[in-house]
This record gives structure tokens, sequence and C-alpha cells, in this order.
């Protein structure tokens, strides 16, 4: 029989949503922000040649390009001062995150709480600058290989540089205000409000491709199935749990016994949820922003080594798919193992509370058994994740259908949708304990706090 805790949340009532002033807030918060960010990606890099630049973005599309500008939200196709996005600030997270699982200095930052854990912060920020400055300069000298610039020099470059650095910085700060003040993880719906925004315009080229004859009546109809079927099976997966049983002893004190219950501990069989997808798709894109608008390749030895990685690493290429199906199963156990479900954490908890696993002692032994569980999980989370991402991907370059349709924005879109209800959820459900603990005060100065006969 479930407990009045794992009751509570099915007898959640919206209702009390027009009565929490907070959560309220905290969305009209986030909402704002996100506003910002979207009236952002239509502000221009000044010294564009907006006509060039349209004309290139017509053939880039098809390609790599397509996917930059799905994850900044059309940003990259406008050249507008969000075309960087949220992805250097990504980048920086994944190195940062690996070098303090391999660096002893690192780890002991790590271990110092709230102070490290700020350190380590400002290190993903100046990592961020770093990559962002890098990616930034190579956008602007690809921009003039490409005739784009109306201006081309070095005032150009700078001008692009600071633009570019600033609008990534500008970002990674509201990703962070919305997560700290707002609603949901700020950078996945960064991300997710990008994908969203430019979805009608992938529906409508969607159907364009339907009515020109590019695509027949049964691909159209195969792909919305495709579609539905891959967003049940994430929904399926993501809410899937294996529970493990906790117990705790029993004590006396006096004449009474407390104790003795039992619990489960849940563990998500993807912990990591969309993250992999995101730093794996990051990686990716890193040198693809810059091979984008690295030329011909005619012209000079680099630029035609940059379009022959770019050829390599291009939509449903095996290269691509190979690396990109690695990565997502790497940061899966790596996200997982580091932040998403810390073994010795866990273990450590159940210790100072009393409870422990049945048949397992406390201690380094229940560390072994938890990773033996979870590493078990991975193997089809990973898998799941994998799959979803990669399967729809195959079908969609060979089919040249809009990258809105492939497993990973489709995966981002619903795990980040879930995530955000789950957390409304549960701000809504400290608001109706809350009104609990204040109407029950309200009952016992009213009967004037006499003693119970």
């Amino acid at each position: 029989m479930a407990s009045a805790a794992e009751q509570m949340p099915s007898n959640l009532s919206w209702s009390t949503f027009g009565k929490a002033k907070e959560l309220q807030s905290r969305i009209l918060f986030a909402i704002g922000l996100l506003i910002v960010y979207r009236i952002g990606t239509y502000i221009p890099v000044p010294g564009i040649d907006a006509a060039r630049l349209a004309q290139f973005f017509e053939q880039a599309n098809a390609g790599i390009g397509g996917m930059l500008n799905m994850f900044t939200g059309g940003a990259v196709g406008r050249m507008a001062i969000f075309a960087l996005g949220i992805m250097p600030y990504i980048s920086a997270s994944i190195i940062v995150q690996l070098m303090t699982a391999m660096v002893p200095s690192l780890q002991a930052l790590k271990k110092e709480g709230e102070a490290g854990r700020k350190k380590i912060n400002q290190y993903t920020r100046y990592g961020t600058v770093f990559l962002a400055t890098f990616q930034a300069y190579g956008l602007a000298l690809g921009l003039e290989a490409e005739g784009m610039a109306t201006d081309p020099g070095w005032f150009f470059r700078i001008s692009v540089v600071i633009t570019l650095v600033g609008g990534t910085m500008f970002l990674m700060w509201l990703g962070e205000q919305i997560t700290s003040r707002g609603i949901g993880n700020g950078i996945s719906l960064i991300i997710f409000v990008g994908i969203i925004a430019e979805l009608p315009a992938a529906l409508a080229q969607f159907f364009t491709q339907g009515r020109t004859g590019a695509l027949s009546p049964a691909v159209i109809v195969g792909i919305m199935v495709m579609a539905v079927a891959v967003i049940a099976f994430v929904v399926f997966v993501e809410r899937a749990l294996r529970k493990i049983h906790i117990q705790y002893p029993k004590r006396q004190v006096g004449m009474k016994i407390y104790g003795g219950e039992s619990s489960n501990l849940p563990v998500k069989v993807n912990p990591a949820g969309v993250i992999p997808a995101i730093f794996a798709s990051s990686l990716l894109l890193l040198p693809a922003t810059v091979t984008t608008f690295a030329g011909d390749g005619s012209a000079t030895a680099s630029s035609g080594w940059l379009n022959y990685v770019a050829a390599y690493l291009g939509r449903g290429q095996p290269l691509q798919l190979l690396l990109f199906g690695g990565l997502i199963v790497f940061f899966t156990y790596f996200y997982t193992a580091n932040v998403a479900f810390k073994s010795d954490d866990v273990a450590d908890n159940l210790k100072k509370q009393g409870g422990f696993i049945p048949g397992i002692r406390p201690g380094q032994k229940t560390i072994e058994y938890l990773d033996y569980v979870v590493s078990r999980l991975l193997v089809v989370g990973s898998a799941y994740l994998a799959a979803v991402c990669l399967l729809p991907e195959i079908l969609i370059a060979e089919l040249s259908v809009p990258f809105y349709f492939g497993g990973t924005s489709l995966l981002i879109v619903v795990s980040v949708t879930m995530d955000t209800i789950t957390q409304v959820q549960s701000h809504m459900l400290a608001h109706q304990y809350e009104g609990l603990i204040e109407r029950s005060r309200l009952r016992s100065k009213a009967r004037g706090g006499k003693p119970r006969r």
C-alpha cells in the first residue's frame, strides 16, 4: 500500500495553482526571460550582408548548418547576437566536469561544498569565454571568406567577437537566473524554446514538400506516426523506475517502540535525462560551427581540410552517427555517476538516517550494490537514448525531412516538458503542505490550546 507521501501527488489539485503566488511569480519570471531570449535571436550582428547570408543558408540548412540553426532558435540563420547560443557554456561545463573527475585538486574543490561549487562554476565561466571567443573568431573569418561582411577587416572581426561572446555570456546568465529564480532548468528551457519557436516554420516546410511532390503521402504519414511513437516511448521510459527496498530498524524509547518502517528508493532507468543528448550534440557542433562558414574549400588547404571534416560529420554520415551514439553512451554513464545519482552520497544519507538495504551491509557494500544496480539500468537507459536520437536521424537524413522531427529535438522537447511539469507539481505540493500546516495552527488557536480530555 502506498504511503501518504506517495499518495499526495496523485491527490494534488491543480485548482491550488491560483493560490500559489510564489509559483506564479516564478513562472512569469521564467517566461519574461525567455521572451528576452527570443527577441535577441532577431537582433543582427552589425556589418552582415543580409541577402548574402540568406542565400548561404538556403544551401547550409540541408547540412550541419540546419542543426546549428535548430539549437540556437534560428539565430544562426539570421546571424543574430545569440548565434553561438548556449553551446559554448555546455561544452565548457563538459570539459570542467571531466577535469573534476580526473584532477585531484578539482576533486578536493568539489568536496568543499558550496564554496567549492562556486569556484568550479567560475572556472566554467572562464572556459565559456575562451570557447565562445574561439568560435566567434572562426565565424568572423568564415563570414569574411563567404563575402557576407559589408566591410571586412579587423574592426569587423573584433565587433563580431565582442557581440557573439557577449550574447553567449548573457544567455548563460539568463539560464542561471531561470534555474534559481524561475521554474525548470534554465539551459534546457532555452534550447527547448528555440526548438519550439522554429517548429511552425518546419511544419510548413514539411507539408510544402508533400504538396510539391518531394515527399509522398505515405512518407508524411510515416514520419508523423514515428514522431508520435518516439514521444510515447520517451514518456514511458522517463517515467520507468527501479525501486530498491529500504528498511529502517526499530528502536525503543521508554515503553514505546518506534521505527521499523520500510520504503523504496526510486531509481530512474535514465537518471541523466536529456543531458547526454545535449552534451553530445554540443561537442559535435563545436567544430561544425567553424566548418559551416569555412568557405568552399578552393581558397586554401586549411579550408579544404575543414570542409573534408564537415563532409564526414554531416547529418546521417556513418562517422557522425558513430560519434554521436558513442558520446551519448559515455555521457549517460559519466553524468549519472558524477551528478544525477552519486552512490556514495546516497549510501551515506541512508546510513545517517538509519536505513539499510535488506541483506546488504551499510557502507562500502551498499555503495557497491547501488553501483551494480545503476550500471545495469544504464545499459538500458543509454541504449534507449542512443536509439531515440539515432534511428529517426537516419531516416530523416535519407528523406531530407526538417531537423525538428529528429530524435534529439523530440527528446529535448518531451523531457524538458516533463521535467518542468514535475517541478511545477513539486511547488504546488509544497504549497499544499504549507496550507495544511497553517490550517492546523489556526484550529489549535481557535481551541485556545485547551488540552484534550
